[in-house]
């Protein structure tokens, strides 16, 4: 029989990959035992690199020189225990003719299930069949069952019954005569996406093609990051200082120190504050009604992380910026969505929903998170499989316990900024959310929805969550409606997934039903997930 080739894709910064080495090849270890126990051997396709200290593949460049080495046709493991970039590997996974298993261990600490669900929804995209596994121990029966059936096979089929087409679910006429109408407008009115550089890490499924984004009325600014690092040059330090004292007003706890290296700095936070002015005012300067910064090759280089200002660009409530020279407020008393790593596709679905959500006269405060981890809890009122989702820093203040009071900014860890700067951190609020997801599949725009509830969890289980994830970052704790665990990771194209709240599970449900309708109006194939009763 042949050998099992297995590969291994990392982050392009250093420092990343070097911290993260032990838990991948602790990883691999259980795999390479699982498939040996099946009678099979494998070869591992590059090794491990003494100058760097690692054994990923940290470039495409690289990529290319590994994918040299392994034969066409053989069965191909993609183990990820980290974030990956995905171009790494997209060229090699293109042309493979042999069967294409990704593989993730089910553990928040370093994001090789984001990863992996990154990877996944790049090669949806692409067209390049593929199969998926995840696992705790490597031991477990669905992990070793769908190994069987892959090396005997080349195919492993999930289950996915959780999910049906909106033409096939009952939706109350109110409810799509207003998503209709809605898409019409949105449609005809037109709007622009401002992009800070395509291509983040390589989110190959995030850049939504110009032909299909065009069918649903929404065009690309394309910007440079290097035009918003030169915009905050132009503001003045009394402007950022104007944005801090607000923030400061509102109850945000700022941690500072004062090692540029480890602490986070006023300095960092005040070029954070310059970044948002300069942000908004070049948004209004190109007629932008979203923006996406990649803020990470270049930008990292130049200036702290961009996700404090992301934070308060997803707010209503938010520091005013005027134009330049003038007193005339810019997008007064509303947010300016923003999509963080320049996801398209969370791009396209935040403004539909900021701007159908002001329709329905609800809140219009929505972000991305990372489909991060989860685990079962039970406890106080809770006996659920809740999940971890958790972004770096882009979720709302509205989202928060406590809003702006219930909010800090921490330092973004060095492994993966240098430079610092703040996160916008807060324990999501409990109540009722409506998450989806836009992707590109088929060579089409599709749409998946469903309901969730947003729980309290004890403080004591939100810390453990955080130290086994990034403490940093803002979480909501999601309870999936009808959705198992392994279900949602069979479906879900993406690492990213957009969540807004309604007032309550009636309003959520009408909110959601609305929105598949007007998206199925823009030509998107909307589908609704799990269990909306």
């Amino acid at each position: 029989m042949k050998p099992v080739y297995l590969i291994a894709n990392g982050d392009l910064r250093l420092s990343a990959n070097q911290k993260c080495e032990a838990a991948q090849a602790a990883m691999e270890r259980q795999i390479v035992a699982a498939v040996e126990r099946e009678g099979r051997t494998v070869v591992r396709a590059h090794g491990y690199d003494r100058k760097k200290k690692h054994s990923f593949i940290d470039s495409q460049k690289y990529g290319m020189e590994v994918f040299k080495n392994i034969p066409a046709d053989a069965p191909l493991i993609v183990a990820e225990a980290v974030w990956q970039y995905s171009h790494h590997l997209l060229h090699g996974l293109l042309t493979h003719r042999g069967p294409i298993l990704t593989l993730a261990n089910w553990s928040g600490t370093w994001p090789g299930l984001v990863g992996m669900l990154n990877l996944n929804g790049s090669l949806t995209k692409a067209g390049v069949a593929h199969s998926t596994l995840w696992s705790e121990t490597f031991e477990d029966d669905f992990f070793k069952d769908g190994l069987k059936r892959w090396l005997k096979s080349g195919r492993i089929e999930h289950d996915t019954s959780h999910v049906r087409p909106l033409a096939e679910c009952k939706v109350p006429a109110a409810a799509a005569q207003l998503g209709r109408r809605f898409a019409r407008e949105f449609k005809t009115e037109k709007a622009i996406m401002g992009v800070f550089d395509e291509g983040c890490m390589g989110m190959y499924n995030a850049i939504i093609p110009d032909e299909l984004l065009h069918g649903t009325g929404v065009f690309k600014e394309r910007l440079s990051q290097s035009t918003l690092y030169a915009k905050m040059l132009t503001v003045s330090d009394t402007e950022a200082r104007g944005v801090l004292s607000w923030l400061m007003k509102k109850g945000l706890r700022l941690n500072l120190g004062s090692d540029e290296a480890s602490d986070l700095t006023e300095r960092q936070v005040l070029e954070q504050c310059k970044m948002y002015i300069a942000a908004v005012r070049l948004a209004d300067e190109f007629g932008c009604a979203t923006i996406g910064i990649q803020y990470q090759q270049g930008l990292k280089d130049l200036a702290p992380a961009s996700d404090l200002v992301e934070g308060m660009l997803n707010n209503a409530s938010r520091p005013p910026v005027f134009r330049e020279g003038t007193r005339q407020e810019l997008y007064p008393g509303e947010p300016l969505p923003h999509f963080n790593e320049v996801d398209e596709c969370a791009g396209l679905d935040g403004l539909i929903t900021a701007r159908l959500w002001r329709k329905l006269g609800f809140a219009p405060e929505n972000t991305l998170h990372d489909l991060r981890w989860g685990r079962h809890f039970k406890g106080g009122g809770v006996d659920a499989y809740v999940w971890v989702l958790l972004i770096s820093g882009a979720a709302p203040p509205e989202h928060f316990v406590g809003g702006w009071k219930g909010a800090s900014s921490e330092r973004q860890p060095s492994m993966y900024f240098r430079l610092g700067g703040g996160t916008l951190k807060g324990i999501s609020k409990p109540g009722w959310i409506v998450w989806s997801r836009v992707y590109v599949a088929e060579g089409r725009l599709k749409f998946d929805t469903g309901l969730a509830e947003v729980v309290a969890l004890p403080r004591e289980e939100t810390e453990e969550r955080w130290r086994l994830t990034t403490s940093q970052w803002p979480i909501m704790h999601a309870v999936f409606q009808g959705i198992t665990r392994d279900q949602m990771m069979a479906r879900h194209p993406s690492n990213h997934i957009q969540v807004v709240y309604a007032p309550d599970k009636a309003a959520a449900r009408r909110g959601l039903l609305a929105k598949a309708a007007a998206m199925r109006e823009l030509g998107l194939e909307a589908f609704v997930c799990g269990d909306l009763s």
